[in-house]
């Protein structure tokens, strides 16, 4: 949950540059680029690559069906929002504000829906159904995820773009815990 509160930030910002782009048609294209990097990476490959890749699957090994089950849901989810933020960098590419606005839109309220969910429905499943020994396994496979598809530094740099982009657009930064149990460390 942690790693939420860091994404929520840079949410908030999204929101500030897609509000931008609505009303004047214009926006900076270097901070949307960046959201939209802190997206793909902190957010779905960090974040959404160790539930889909550790959480989800242990899950389904526990009985919870992927087809009309919780996992199932937040792939689609995770899927939808891969989606808009392809259609954010192609607007941004294209200098088209008011769409980079609407793809914006869309994503800020899947993934803030997307989070409540996870935050007080799935994570709750899931310390339910783990014992200490699993969650502890879990937590291990979750740094070989990240030590496998992440390289060092990489945390470090994606919350030093989000804290920069909430200075610029005077969003409150994430608490300090959520700095301190990074998603994506390196340990090396």
């Amino acid at each position: 949950m942690a790693e939420h509160r860091v994404i929520e930030q840079v949410l908030n910002v999204l929101e500030k540059i897609a509000e931008q782009a609505e009303t004047t048609g214009t926006f900076d294209r270097q901070d949307a680029g960046n959201a939209v990097a802190f997206f793909r990476t902190f957010a779905d490959k960090c974040h959404h690559g160790k539930e889909e890749a550790q959480l989800f699957p242990a899950m389904e090994a526990k009985g919870f069906p992927r087809d009309s089950g919780p996992t199932g849901v937040m792939i689609a989810e995770h899927e939808f929002g891969r989606s808009r933020v392809r259609g954010m960098a192609a607007a941004i590419e294209q200098g088209k504000a008011r769409e980079f606005a609407e793809h914006a839109r869309q994503f800020l309220e899947m993934l803030r829906q997307h989070i409540q969910k996870e935050d007080h429905c799935l994570f709750a499943m899931a310390d339910q159904a783990f014992s200490a020994a699993e969650q502890e396994q879990l937590l291990a496979a979750f740094e070989k995820v990240e030590q496998e598809d992440i390289g060092a530094g990489t945390h470090e740099t994606f919350l030093k773009i989000a804290n920069d982009l909430a200075e610029k657009y005077g969003v409150a930064r994430a608490e300090a815990g959520a700095a301190v149990q990074p998603c994506c460390r390196h340990r090396g």
